[in-house]
């Protein structure tokens, strides 16, 4: 089973602060980590960006389901698909503080 996990990237001297999402496993084939990275949106907060992006990469991957995300020790979140089999209906998000 594939996760996603978000990272945020801080600003440089010529980009703004973004936020990285990637799975979390090589692909099916051995092939590299797929990831996106997207500017952070300053109307959001830390858990709706993170959200946000997770989202997309989720759908940029084709995966589908009820996703359940959270901080982790890094900084950063882990979006866990809670859907045993492919719910193709619709993505949901929602992003829990972790203890």
């Amino acid at each position: 089973m594939q996760t996603i996990i978000t990272k945020y990237l801080g600003p440089t001297n010529y980009k703004g602060s973004r936020i990285k999402a990637m799975q979390s496993a090589k692909g099916f084939n051995g092939e590299r980590p797929q990831s996106i990275i997207r500017s952070r949106d300053y109307g959001l907060n830390d858990d709706e960006n993170h959200a946000v992006v997770a989202r997309e990469f989720a759908e940029k991957m084709g995966w589908q389901g009820e996703w359940i995300g959270g901080s982790n020790s890094d900084g950063g979140y882990v979006f866990v698909n809670a859907t045993w089999k492919n719910d193709r209906n619709s993505f949901k998000c929602s992003v829990k503080e972790a203890l």
